[in-house]
């Protein structure tokens, strides 16, 4: 029989489960016109080494432009307000996702982000499965062309 007790020389008090509040998330210092972001989970602040989590406010009627996160997966989770995601090969489908739904983005899917309502704030939380913000731009012309304003997602910092 192997011995597997040295978990107990580990300081759980320091590497052990963490809360991040809502009101100390870290605002990255950009910012980008028609959004706002902060990150909770990332390896500086908690030690986080598989995932990324934090929220994003996107403002009513903006949109990104076609792209995908490489061989990064994507979980939003609807807040407030209604998204509605198009994805594939020319943005060919559709869907939209409320308050309390969750939204999955597999890795290299290409799609396009668009707050559904034109007077009312997107907030949703995003968690994704790494720290890399990798984002690679699509030359896709989009159904919806971002007009008012650009949502740039948080990993393009």
């Amino acid at each position: 029989m192997s011995d597997d007790h040295e978990h107990h020389h580990v300081d759980w008090r320091e590497h052990g489960v963490k809360v991040i509040p809502g009101n100390s998330l870290d605002p990255n210092t950009t910012q980008t016109p028609g959004m706002n972001r902060a990150t909770a989970i990332n390896n500086a602040r908690a030690g986080a080494e598989k995932i990324w989590a934090g929220t994003v406010t996107i403002h009513a009627n903006a949109k990104t432009g076609a792209h995908h996160h490489g061989d990064l997966e994507s979980i939003i989770y609807v807040v407030k307000g209604k998204a509605r995601m198009r994805w594939g090969e020319h943005l060919e489908y559709t869907a939209e996702a409320g308050p309390g739904d969750f939204i999955y983005v597999p890795p290299y899917v290409p799609h396009q982000e668009i707050n559904a309502s034109r007077d009312e704030t997107l907030e949703c939380v995003l968690v994704r499965s790494g720290q890399e913000p990798v984002v690679v731009n699509l030359d896709i012309e989009p159904v919806e062309k971002p007009e008012d304003v650009a949502w740039i997602d948080p990993i393009h910092r």
